[in-house]
């Protein structure tokens, strides 16, 4: 009976000390200290692991604090016990932000059929096809490669890193004046250390100089405009019960020697509205932040102000339902070429957190894209900020590699650098001789044209005739040379497959060696130059479009050399009459001029001249080759205008 009576007591002392645990977690659930209330509610489950109230309570506080990846074994016990739409969604999130994806869209499909909300049934649907979007993301930066600034972290929080002046600015745990009831981590404030992009002096470390960080409250994540005056930062989740209620923007201006105390914004509006993740425009003339300001799309939304004539920023507008979702975002960061990066939960990604960026397509409508796998993780990824865009910069960043909780990375672009090619052209100028031969040809002027008919270089040949140029890969080229008493010549030349594969080369830098020659003929007044290979049909004077081929050079020295004007002739064979052949060779000196003409060649740069029979070069001709060498198409220099 003793025994009995010593157990009936100790069962109610027990139920007694439930109790008690009971109402102390709850006054922690309610007041934030959800840390705490884990930690109680914890002991409860230790002693009965199906208290469905101990269970829904350590799983919104994980869920609260954003640990809902936590929360899963409460939500299962929960929806096994109690089903309902909180409990199988809560469930869905906390296995999508696990990177569990089956067994979240099953959770969040069993969650369609304990509502018949519709805002509720389509925030689970939106859950779902981003699960199914999320299978498909690109990375928007492929070479890109992020690595955690170990030198930089602590075993705490170290985030919102941003460059100003020479100095990085961030936030952190480590000096911290106690712990954060609601996560159980150190209170935050703000430091600084000198930076150049991103290299940074992590043995020079201080607290913000500009003002006092306090005591027992958060000092979160910091803007500073761009021309360094104004400064920025969230502040709250103070332990005093006479401060504010919510984490609120708080503003220091920089006047005269010094920055003013920090006060609080009107922006914030109301004190009960929690405002967070300031950053400024590349101009400074709106300030970008966080909200869960009533009116919104979900839990936090992304909102603008704009600065005021008191330098105050005002009227702030919700950035619409492209960018906000049901969920989160927070931390924007505008660039000067528009794009707008921020961090989301309610767009597609890998779980928690991820970053995103709104552009806008070719239609110019705005659309947005996860920066992908190889920036975000399945846990929280934010605060971007560039030291160089878009080709370096810092991020945050909780995943599991880290130092400590939240901590800051850095990104660098490592697309290798392209192999160098350097062509170097050889011109040769040289002219031709009588007897056939070719010589050197010096003090030739030789100019380079590139394809947009733009001067790429010009020098004089020097005594061996040669003259260098630099050139480009895969590009095409006009070569002109010219010296008085001769014919100018241009030529195309292109460098189009002359080059080896740039990813076939090792070496850094490789020199590639062309050649390629000009031969100048001599410019002689009244000297006749035959035109080989002009035929007509017989009895014809039409231009055959072999004979066009031909003539087509000679439209090319009269545009290449424009000061000339020449005499283009035609010559018959004896086996006519001598006023039929020099009508038709008349006729056919014509034709040649006129198609040249028609090619651009100014008509009075031409004259036509039929000398039939009368200037044989084989008076006796006997055979059909002989009469051929009569019948030819000449052209001579008549003046040279100056």
């Amino acid at each position: 009976m003793k025994q009995r009576f010593l157990w009936i007591s100790v069962l109610i002392l027990w139920l007694a000390g439930c109790k008690s645990l009971q109402e102390k977690g709850n006054d922690q659930f309610l007041s934030g200290q959800y840390q705490y209330a884990i930690s109680t509610f914890t002991q409860i489950l230790k002693q009965d692991s199906t208290n469905l109230e101990a269970n829904r309570m350590v799983g919104e506080s994980y869920r609260l604090s954003n640990r809902i990846e936590k929360s899963e074994p409460y939500y299962r016990q929960l929806v096994e016990e109690e089903p309902s739409f909180n409990h199988y969604f809560f469930l869905g999130q906390s296995l999508k932000a696990q990177q569990k994806y089956e067994e979240a869209t099953t959770a969040f499909e069993k969650a369609k059929s304990y509502t018949s909300d519709e805002a509720l049934l389509a925030r689970n649907q939106r859950e779902i096809e981003s699960i199914k979007l999320a299978e498909g993301i690109e990375n928007y930066w492929p070479k890109h490669e992020l690595v955690n600034f170990k030198e930089l972290n602590t075993a705490g929080a170290d985030y919102a890193p941003v460059l100003s002046e020479d100095f990085l600015y961030f936030t952190s745990g480590r000096q911290a004046s106690g712990l954060y009831a609601a996560t159980g981590t150190p209170y935050t404030k703000l430091f600084r250390a000198r930076a150049e992009g991103l290299k940074v002096d992590v043995g020079a470390i201080q607290a913000l100089p500009e003002f006092k960080n306090e005591d027992g409250l958060n000092q979160a994540a910091i803007a500073i405009s761009p021309d360094g005056n104004t400064i920025i930062y969230a502040r709250g989740n103070s332990t005093s019960p006479k401060d504010l209620p919510e984490t609120a923007l708080f503003v220091s201006y920089f006047r005269g020697s010094g920055f003013t105390q920090p006060i609080w914004m009107p922006v914030n509006e109301d004190e009960t509205w929690w405002n967070s993740t300031p950053a400024f425009s590349p101009d400074g003339a709106e300030l970008y932040f966080a909200s869960n300001r009533p009116g919104g799309f979900g839990g936090i939304d992304l909102y603008k102000a704009t600065r005021l004539a008191n330098s105050d920023f005002g009227n702030a507008v919700n950035l619409g339902p492209t960018i906000n979702t049901p969920g989160n975002e927070m931390f924007p960061r505008l660039t000067s070429d528009g794009k707008f990066y921020f961090a989301s939960d309610g767009h597609p990604g890998y779980g928690k957190l991820d970053l995103f960026v709104a552009e806008k397509d070719d239609a110019g409508k705005q659309v947005i894209k996860n920066l992908g796998a190889n920036i975000n993780s399945q846990d929280d990824d934010f605060g971007i900020f560039f030291t160089e865009y878009p080709k370096a910069g810092f991020l945050a960043s909780n995943r599991a590699d880290g130092v400590g909780d939240d901590d800051i990375y850095f990104f660098e672009d490592k697309t290798p650098k392209p192999k160098i090619i350097n062509i170097l052209l050889n011109v040769y100028t040289k002219e031709a001789k009588v007897d056939g031969s070719e010589a050197a040809l010096p003090q030739a002027r030789v100019v380079l044209y590139g394809s947009d008919n733009k001067q790429q270089g010009g020098d004089f040949s020097n005594t061996n005739g040669r003259v260098r140029f630099t050139m480009n890969a895969d590009s095409d080229y006009t070569i002109i040379a010219s010296k008085s008493g001769y014919f100018s010549k241009s030529i195309p030349y292109s460098t189009k497959g002359k080059t080896p594969d740039p990813a076939t080369l090792i070496q850094e830098v490789t020199n590639i060696t062309l050649d390629t020659t000009l031969i100048l003929d001599q410019l002689v007044l009244d000297k006749s130059i035959v035109l080989d290979n002009i035929y007509y049909d017989l009895d014809k004077a039409e231009i055959r479009p072999d004979a066009a081929v031909e003539l087509d050079k000679l439209v090319k020295i009269l545009l290449d050399n424009p000061a000339i004007r020449i005499e283009l002739s035609s010559h018959t064979d004896t086996r006519s009459s001598d006023e039929y052949n020099l009508d038709l060779s008349q006729r056919r000196a014509q034709s040649a001029v006129n198609y040249i003409v028609s090619k651009g060649v100014s008509a009075d740069r031409l004259v036509a001249k039929g000398y039939g029979e009368s200037q044989l070069i084989i008076k006796d001709a006997q055979t059909e080759e002989e009469h051929q060498t009569n019948r030819r198409t000449e052209f001579k220099v008549i003046e040279i205008r100056e």
